[in-house]
């Protein structure tokens, strides 16, 4: 062993250790290591850096901004009301995600399956008030299982079948992957389905308070040409209750209607009255196509500048607002800004909110132009609450964001043009129609795990070429010696999900199959059951968030610690391993 090797191991060694400890956050970790790599000689200076423009690390970047795209333009909203009900239990909401995610995942790359579902699975979690982290793990993990089962899923299939092709002068077919990855991938579901979800670690914040989200008194419009006009008002209350939104009553002319207002056939220019949280207020208005209670003024906000944001404010004592309404101070036409609802708690409010007397101790939530966000605050001399990601879902883009995605997706799944390539483009086009508005482009990275990424890749790289990868195949190649084949398969898929769990899948993929065909040779047996092992094995990095990029991806969101993916990956590793040796025996023998 050189020192180089030394030095490399000994780093990798206490990384993770740190990693595990968990006593500091992990892109610190992972960086302080890349710097002593340099100081010490074992990674080049002038490729230091180079992890943070590589393609694994360009993905998530891109992923998560993508992501932000499909929630703003409604497309969540449309596959959650769909699809999801908050109501189910976790179990049941895990299992349909699961399979979701494992369907789609095996004919999209599988880290365009996880932008898809992630947002879906996050607004989900917040409608039914647990934290995202209870059932982003599970998501995740479903999606690198279904990825197993084509050739298309995930790249280890892609590269493995590449090489199949100049080894052996034929490749993989697309579905020559499905008895083994399928069958794996279906028992690997089962597993994250019953029991593994049960494994994440518990936390004292595992819930959500529903005191800590203000429910506020708005007005929705009922414009022309919509289609609720000429039903009942109760016929709006089913989607109501899944949109956790109350209805209150209705405004027509002006005036509050009482009583038998739930029979009242609705009207054009009709505004119901609501209580809820500006989540569920933005979801039940792009479910039934609604107006804010000022169309018009919205109109102008949009059509300006770098759009539009909403902000929660509390209003003081002795403020230009204070025991005056929205209308007499001018709100619309001074500020360009429109009151959405008022949070008042354990006091009615019977008045139009445009007529509402404001007083303090009021929440307001405003929906102001994004570049005089910060003077509508002090020009009213209110105070703005932290921020908590409210955005305007705007459902008329909805499906120009979907038909992008999914050309995108396609188009990469095709092999027409490259993934990075393909989502950034996505983000240009999201840009360009304004369904990521140009000020929020960086907000949306979790620039922590591109650290982290962009740390460990020039690691891994400088193991393979100090020769420390080449090490563990000649010890792997000797610690087999004699074994019987099965065994022999057993062992290299069990190193390369080891190896895949620190090293980027795509390079264990590379390092690892080359091994398993010298594997193959000196049993003097096909090499096919090999290779097959390798791909499914190398997709398998279910230990670390570091081995696959979906693992990476729900890191931040899911406010996972580095320690907490092997509870579940590690049984799940197992069942894998479990089902895919005798699968692999019986549908490629030796």
């Amino acid at each position: 062993m050189t020192t180089d090797q030394i030095i490399l191991f000994t780093l990798f060694g206490a990384v993770f250790g740190l990693l595990l400890w968990g006593r500091f956050r992990y892109d610190l970790v992972a960086f302080a290591a890349l710097m002593a790599g340099v100081v010490l000689g074992v990674v080049p200076s002038e490729t230091a850096f180079a992890g943070f423009g590589h393609p694994a690390t360009l993905v998530v970047a891109l992923v998560l901004v993508v992501s932000a795209g499909l929630v703003r333009s409604g497309a969540v909203h449309l596959i959650t009301r769909t699809l999801v009900d908050s109501s189910r239990s976790l179990g049941a909401h895990i299992t349909l995600m699961g399979a979701l995610g494992g369907v789609l995942s095996a004919f999209m790359n599988n880290v365009a399956a996880l932008a898809l579902l992630m947002p879906v699975d996050i607004q989900t979690a917040r409608k039914a008030g647990r934290k995202p982290g209870l059932s982003l793990m599970p998501l995740s993990f479903a999606t690198i299982l279904g990825g197993m089962a084509t050739l298309i899923g995930t790249p280890p299939n892609i590269i493995i079948a590449s090489i199949r092709q100049e080894s052996l002068g034929a490749p993989f077919r697309m579905f020559d992957f499905a008895p083994v990855g399928g069958l794996a991938a279906i028992a690997g579901l089962a597993f994250v389905a019953l029991i593994g979800w049960r494994l994440i670690p518990a936390r004292d914040d595992a819930t959500l308070d529903p005191e800590d989200i203000s429910q506020y008194i708005a007005e929705l419009t009922v414009p022309e040409g919509n289609k609720q006009i000429g039903n009942r008002l109760s016929e709006l209350f089913e989607t109501a209750e899944k949109s956790d939104v109350a209805i209150l009553g209705l405004i027509r002319d002006g005036k509050r209607r009482y009583g038998q207002s739930r029979n009242v056939v609705l009207q054009a220019g009709d505004a119901l009255v609501l209580e809820a949280t500006p989540d569920a207020l933005d979801e039940f208005r792009t479910t039934l196509d609604l107006a804010l209670a000022d169309e018009n003024r919205e109109e102008q906000l949009r059509a300006g500048g770098e759009g539009v944001e909403i902000i929660e404010v509390v209003v003081p004592e002795n403020t230009r607002l204070t025991g005056r309404t929205a209308q007499t101070v001018g709100l619309a036409w001074r500020q360009r800004t429109i009151l959405l609802g008022i949070s008042r708690k354990g006091r009615k409010i019977t008045s139009s909110l445009r007529t509402t007397v404001i007083q303090p101790g009021d929440i307001l939530l405003l929906l102001v132009p994004r570049e005089t966000a910060a003077h509508v605050t002090d020009w009213l001399g209110v105070l703005p609450l932290a921020d908590r990601g409210l955005t305007v879902t705007d459902n008329a883009k909805v499906w120009v964001a979907i038909g992008l995605f999914g050309g995108a997706v396609i188009a990469a799944s095709l092999g027409l043009i490259y993934l990075p390539i393909a989502l950034g483009l996505v983000v240009v086009a999201f840009v360009l129609t304004r369904i990521v508005p140009l000020s929020e482009l960086y907000t949306h990275i979790e620039w922590p795990v591109v650290v982290l990424l962009g740390s460990m890749i020039p690691l891994g790289a400088a193991l393979e070429t100090s020769g420390g990868t080449e090490l563990i195949a000649g010890a792997l190649v000797s610690l087999t010696e004699g074994m019987a084949p099965w065994l022999v398969l057993t062992v290299l898929m069990v190193v390369t999900m080891s190896l895949s769990d620190v090293l980027n899948n795509t390079a264990t993929t590379i390092v690892a199959a080359p091994v398993g065909i010298q594997m193959a040779q000196s049993l003097n047996v096909s090499p096919d059951p090999f290779l097959m092992a390798v791909a499914v094995a190398a997709s398998s990095a279910f230990l670390t968030p570091i081995g696959h990029k979906n693992n990476t991806l729900i890191l931040g969101p899911g406010g996972y610690s580095f320690g907490d993916y092997w509870r579940m990956g590690l049984p799940l590793e197992i069942i894998v391993v479990a089902v895919s040796i005798p699968a692999i025996l019986f549908f490629w023998p030796l």
